[in-house]
């Protein structure tokens, strides 16, 4: 893509990307389609098999209370309620990667949806079943979405969006670049969370000097 453009590295199962959720709103309503977000998954904790202790929930709540205090987001823990609850964060990633295929704006909703449901209502994204009721809820074949979402290839293709993450030396999420300048340059709008009203000025003016 060489028109300016965003690339928001995240994660559905990242807690301050949850938090960044409606400044990624705010950019869409703001700019549209003249800024288009190109989603790319930066592989939290992908692969984790080991079920959660109950202390490592406490640890993770806490966490989710800073990002609710920043924010005002609410907050369900009983996503991880179930008995052998692992905090594998590919299953979801890759989820939005396969809704991805179908464009960059049906990915952002998705992203944003999979956080909803999994710190807002509770609800486990690491499985096959809530996953794809989230894709048909955005208006995806659920059936096809189960079918892309188990194949080798969407694995794949996950994989290499975390090693894209790594090349680009991102080392927290979200974090959100811009690019390219005429000169075809691409910089970083944020590292770590920052609110709307900022994110926003920042790339107005942006916009404004690559247009001059």
């Amino acid at each position: 893509m060489t028109t300016p453009h965003l690339i928001y590295f995240s994660d559905p199962m990242c807690s301050w990307c949850y938090g960044f959720s409606p400044v990624i709103e705010d950019i869409r309503h703001t700019f549209g389609r003249a800024l288009p977000i190109r989603v790319v998954m930066g592989g939290l904790r992908p692969g984790t098999e080991t079920p959660m202790t109950e202390e490592a929930k406490l640890e993770i709540a806490d966490h989710w209370t800073h990002v609710h205090e920043a924010t005002g987001l609410p907050f369900n823990g009983s996503g991880m309620s179930r008995p052998g609850f692992a905090y594998d964060t590919d299953p979801a990633a890759r989820a939005v990667v396969v809704a991805r295929r179908e464009g960059e704006e049906i990915a952002a909703t998705f992203l944003g949806r999979t956080q909803r449901a999994f710190y807002a209502e509770g609800r486990d994204v690491t499985t096959a079943q809530v996953l794809s009721e989230l894709a048909e809820e955005v208006g995806l074949d659920r059936e096809a979405f189960l079918a892309t979402w188990a194949s080798a290839e969407a694995k794949e293709e996950t994989w290499r969006d975390y090693a894209i993450s790594q090349r680009a030396g991102v080392t927290g999420f979200p974090t959100l670049v811009a690019g390219p300048t005429p000169e075809g340059v691409y910089g970083v709008v944020t590292r770590g969370f920052a609110p709307g009203e900022q994110v926003v000025g920042i790339l107005r003016e942006w916009l404004d000097r690559i247009a001059a």
